[in-house]
């Protein structure tokens, strides 16, 4: 039978209907502060803690339930003869139910210019514990920190007069999950009070579920989508789907890669993109122009793929997203009749980020899982070298319009997976080599794109960006045979000296940048 149930609660969500249901069955309520008066004015009997302890709650409530007769009444195993003659000659109750969510510390930290003081003096300390001692002893203790759970516990009670064992054990498990998610979120919240943390010996990383997934990368395996805690601006994590079915894992990971080379450009930008790679980015004085850019530069591989754009959508730019199939397009905001003509498609899902342009802090972490452990990182955050200007190693030097065309092309080939090569134009991606296993082929597949879809003409002037350096000049030879003329690339090879002649030798410029950029 169950006798006693003690209810403190931040979040108040069900709880006078959960707690009037158990006194309807007969069962003592003991509660604290405010759950204590939440239940007093609904009407329900209440055990005040101070009853229970004999011992005022003080020092503005940090001290309440940190008691021997609570903590012996959860920890007592039931059916230990000794813990139970133990329980007598003290005169502690046991406590069969407990109904804990913990201080409001996400909901803190969370506010905007929250001060350290105040996040701190949400860090409850009664709570944990008490969860941590029933949970230990679930065989004897239902313990319930999520309201969702209250209707299974009342229905058990009511029909068998106890809570189930596996019931318990399922409480327990979470339990633990709530707590390790309690405590890594203060750990990483005085993490990034420190700044100066690095990666550190032990990592510890929380996140909440935002959505399951129908599937992963492949119809065979499970997924879902979890975000971090934390403000979120310009993230993913944070759009408004507007329109369309839910996203799948594939384009969740696509969107993402293609939101990050986005916030890299401060002028109107569009970027295509398929399966994280891009395929077609285009820079100009309006949205409508960058999107004919981004298209033409390879409308083969944008088919099915992800538009994402820094500036509002359109009536011009939705028409001509509208005449072929894409599966996403993301933009901080979408005049209403843009919005009416890109949902007059069913499939098409629309996303909204504002703050789009916001990016991540720069010591946030990169995570890769491989068999048996995690690889973390910090976040590839930097374009360039701080306080280092561009070499140039050329005795031709790039003119204005190659210096813009070889930046964008460098922004593009960092978010493009290695080996990768870009090609660009007048603030148009006319070819990219993503994903091969030697740079020359990276090379010949970006130049041949050029030529398929915007003529050989095209690779006239244009300028090339490589990720990492050329090992051998034959990068160097292959974009002077097909009129390429400045090159952007990190250099560090002991042949450098080699592209570097080879670039002289075909009246090239070529600007090293001491910055590698793989992408794996």
């Amino acid at each position: 039978m169950i006798m006693r149930a003690l209810i403190s609660v931040s979040d108040k969500t069900g709880i006078v209907e959960f707690a009037q249901k158990l006194s309807n069955l007969g069962v003592e309520i003991i509660s604290t502060g405010g759950t204590s008066k939440v239940l007093k004015d609904a009407g329900i009997k209440v055990i005040g803690i101070s009853e229970v302890t004999g011992f005022p709650e003080c020092l503005d409530g940090r001290v309440k339930t940190l008691h021997p007769n609570i903590h012996a009444g959860l920890l007592a195993i039931r059916s230990n003869n000794e813990h139970m003659k133990q329980l007598r000659d003290l005169n502690i109750k046991t406590i069969d139910i407990v109904v804990v969510n913990l201080y409001p510390f996400k909901q803190t930290i969370l506010k905007e210019s929250v001060d350290r003081q105040t996040a701190i003096e949400n860090i409850d300390i009664g709570g944990p514990t008490m969860l941590r001692s029933a949970a230990k002893n679930y065989q004897d203790v239902a313990v319930v920190v999520d309201p969702k759970d209250y209707d299974k516990v009342i229905k058990e009670i009511e029909n068998s007069k106890e809570v189930s064992l596996d019931t318990k054990f399922y409480l327990c498990s979470k339990v633990f999950e709530h707590t390790a998610h309690y405590d890594t979120l203060i750990a990483t919240y005085m993490k990034k009070e420190r700044r100066d943390i690095g990666l550190p010996e032990t990592f510890t990383m929380t996140f909440e579920k935002v959505q399951d997934m129908r599937y992963g990368e492949n119809p065979h395996q499970k997924a879902a989508f979890y975000k971090e805690v934390n403000k979120n601006k310009g993230l993913l994590a944070s759009a408004i789907q507007l329109h369309g079915k839910e996203l799948s894992f594939n384009n969740i990971n696509d969107t993402n890669g293609a939101l990050e080379l986005l916030k890299e450009f401060d002028e109107p930008t569009v970027v295509g993109c398929k399966h994280s790679n891009p395929c077609g980015v285009g820079t100009a004085n309006s949205i409508y122009d960058a999107y004919i850019k981004a298209y033409s530069a390879d409308p083969t591989s944008i088919f099915g793929g992800i538009v994402v754009a820094n500036r509002e959508i359109d009536k011009r730019t939705a028409e001509e997203i509208n005449k072929i199939f894409i599966e996403i397009v993301v933009a901080p905001s979408y005049s209403d009749e843009a919005l009416d003509i890109l949902k007059s498609k069913k499939n098409i899902r629309l996303l909204k980020i504002e703050n789009i342009m916001t990016k991540q802090d720069e010591n946030s972490y990169d995570l890769k899982k491989v068999a048996g452990g995690i690889l973390v990182q910090t976040i590839d955050s930097k374009l360039l070298p701080y306080g280092s200007e561009l070499k140039k190693v050329t005795k031709k030097q790039p003119t204005e319009a190659e210096m813009k065309d070889l930046i964008m092309a460098w922004k593009i080939v960092k978010h493009t997976k290695s080996n990768a090569i870009t090609i660009v134009k007048n603030g148009q991606s006319i070819g990219i080599g993503p994903g091969q296993v030697n740079r020359i082929w990276a090379c010949k597949q970006a130049i041949e794109h050029a030529i398929e879809y915007l003529g050989k003409d095209s690779l006239k002037g244009a300028c090339l960006g490589s990720d990492a350096y050329f090992p051998f000049p034959d990068c160097v030879e292959a974009a002077a045979e097909s009129g390429i003329t400045a090159i952007i690339q990190p250099g560090g090879s002991m042949n450098d000296i080699k592209s570097i002649e080879a670039c002289d030798k075909h009246n090239m410029s070529m600007l090293m940048t001491d910055m590698r950029h793989f992408k794996h």
